[in-house]
């Protein structure tokens, strides 16, 4: 069994990007809503993340989907996860406008369905092709939809996380909390507060411009977060992506927590008391699937996208197999007991939980972790695929996986080239258990993908 991925026009790995008032327009959201409205008639949730576009780009979609004669549910500003479980909740479809981790000028939409999981490759394949014929439904004038705001709806998303976890396991527990000027400022401080942690902020306010770092959470944007953790004797910081979605942490002692990390830490608290599959793509660590094996679980490898995860583990589900866990080695794990998509609000309460439960800090458990060194690196190129193609051809005699990209694995490392799904970039990454070997692996296939840019330009 495995979720393939198809090549789609429009959008990318994790719905459609780029730069505002460029790329994506209002006249582009709008036609999205009627292709959406066409094909999901009923009642639609709209949201949007906090960058100064999203307002313009929400209502430009909402009239295309009140054209086709859909109920138009205005979330208002909330993580994307949140729209995710009201959707699954209530409602027969959603839309989220965000660009997730880009930077600031960028936006971008996200389609999700009933279940509330992103829309997969088929469907949306089929909403590009009603955007390409400008085909849909357009109703008369006693016949479009109607609006009605519910921004409340965000609290049954904190609640639902809550309601996860007995009693209050952060009791005496301080945690930083870094939503980046996002909108996980009305929620992750809310969760843990709930859960009983003593919970102090830094770029808490929402605001599109991100005055205080960039959407994405890499160490040297966390140094302010850092900080107050050590200073304040926090147990962890936590620090979320644009929408939310993701979350990475710092340590006690003020180190950035590496995303495979984190993944490999909570799969084994996990697998500790279930026995199952943990499902993940080909771009995550072995690290993941040393401790799930250690602990009496299997691993189950997909293409690279959320998406594909989320899938999976439903198709396994309905297959009888016992799915645990999922996630990417990017901070983005899915949690299967509460919903199938990434959850930054969830992964943050469900650290409190850990080390509730190991009594341990932050620093020694991932101490204890395996021995793994991940290197990752972009090169800017639009010719991705020829190149991917053309390093298939020279790393032929090698063993290799193509679920996505080319992955060339070698004894106790791999390296793994693709596309990038959202940008015009092609992504290198390299895992193995020794720094030197990782290195040299790099340091090959660099040169020859650089030999083979160069011959392509």
């Amino acid at each position: 069994m495995a979720v393939k991925k198809i090549q789609k026009k429009l959008f990318g790995t994790n719905g459609v990007r780029g730069i505002a008032g460029k790329e994506i327009t209002p006249e582009l959201t709008l036609s999205i809503g009627k292709a959406l409205g066409t094909m999901r008639p009923g009642k639609i949730a709209v949201g949007r993340d906090t960058r100064t576009t999203g307002f313009v780009l929400a209502n430009a979609l909402k009239a295309g989907l009140l054209a086709t004669g859909c109920e138009v549910i205005d979330c208002g500003v909330l993580p994307t996860p949140a729209l995710q479980y009201i959707v699954k909740e209530h409602y027969d479809g959603g839309a989220m406008i965000t660009a997730s981790h880009n930077p600031p000028e960028y936006n971008g939409v996200k389609i999700i369905e009933p279940d509330g999981t992103e829309m997969g490759d088929e469907e949306t394949i089929r909403l590009e092709e009603l955007l390409a014929d400008r085909s849909s439904e357009v109703k008369p004038w006693d016949q479009v939809g109607t609006e009605i705001a519910a921004p409340h709806l965000i609290d049954e998303y904190v609640q639902a996380i809550v309601g996860q976890f007995e009693g209050k396991p952060g009791h005496g527990m301080t945690v930083v909390v870094d939503p980046g000027s996002g909108p996980a400022c009305q929620t992750t401080p809310a969760i843990l507060q709930a859960l009983g942690c003593r919970v102090l902020t830094i770029n808490g306010i929402m605001d599109g411009t991100f005055p205080g770092r960039l959407p994405e959470p890499s160490p040297e944007g966390l140094e302010g977060l850092a900080a107050m953790v050590t200073a304040n004797n926090a147990a962890f910081g936590v620090a979320h992506d644009g929408d939310a979605d993701r979350a990475v942490f710092i340590d006690d002692k003020g180190n950035y927590i590496e995303e495979n990390h984190e993944f490999a830490l909570i799969t084994r608290h996990i697998c500790i008391t279930k026995k199952g599959v943990v499902v993940t793509p080909v771009s995550t660590s072995q690290i993941v699937e040393l401790v799930a094996e250690a602990a009496g679980c299997t691993v189950h490898y997909t293409p690279v996208g959320s998406i594909y995860v989320a899938r999976t583990m439903r198709e396994l589900l309905n297959s009888g197999k016992k799915v645990i866990f999922g996630g990417e080695g990017n901070g983005g794990l899915i949690f299967p007991d509460h919903q199938f998509c990434r959850d930054g609000g969830m992964t943050a309460a469900a650290m409190v939980s850990l080390l509730a439960a190991t009594r341990q800090n932050l620093s020694a458990l991932i101490e204890q972790l395996p021995t793994r060194y991940m290197i990752k690196e972009k090169l800017a190129t639009p010719h991705g695929s020829q190149l991917i193609k053309r390093l298939e051809k020279h790393y032929v005699g090698e063993s290799t996986d193509h679920t996505d990209g080319l992955k060339i694995k070698r004894s106790t490392s791999w390296a793994l080239i693709r596309a990038s799904g959202t940008e015009p970039l092609v992504r290198i990454m390299v895992d193995s258990d020794g720094q030197e070997s990782g290195q040299a692996m790099f340091n090959e296939i660099q040169k020859s993908a650089l030999d083979i840019l160069a011959a392509l330009t």
